[in-house]
């Protein structure tokens, strides 16, 4: 498959690819040059539980999830009532 560089050295992978490989945006990917004209792109892969405190914090019951303090331990959470 053939693609081009955008005027700000952006490069489109075709549809195909991103489609078989799972590719969405904004996930990030190392570049190696390997020699000249020749280069590997690897995509990096997220960390399982990546994301996960942005949606536990948008979560619809407001003050049920919250970040602590990292020098709280577990007896020093109250834990808000549902409803």
């Amino acid at each position: 498959m053939r693609t081009s560089i955008s005027s700000k050295g952006q490069i489109v992978l075709p549809v195909e690819i991103r489609r078989q490989d799972g590719v969405e945006s904004g996930q990030e990917f190392d570049v190696e040059r390997i020699d000249r004209g020749e280069y590997r792109l690897k995509r990096i892969e997220r960390r399982r539980n990546q994301g996960l405190v942005q949606l536990l914090l948008a979560c619809p019951v407001k003050g049920w999830f919250q970040p602590i303090d990292r020098s709280e331990s577990i007896d020093d959470i109250s834990v808000p009532k549902l409803g």
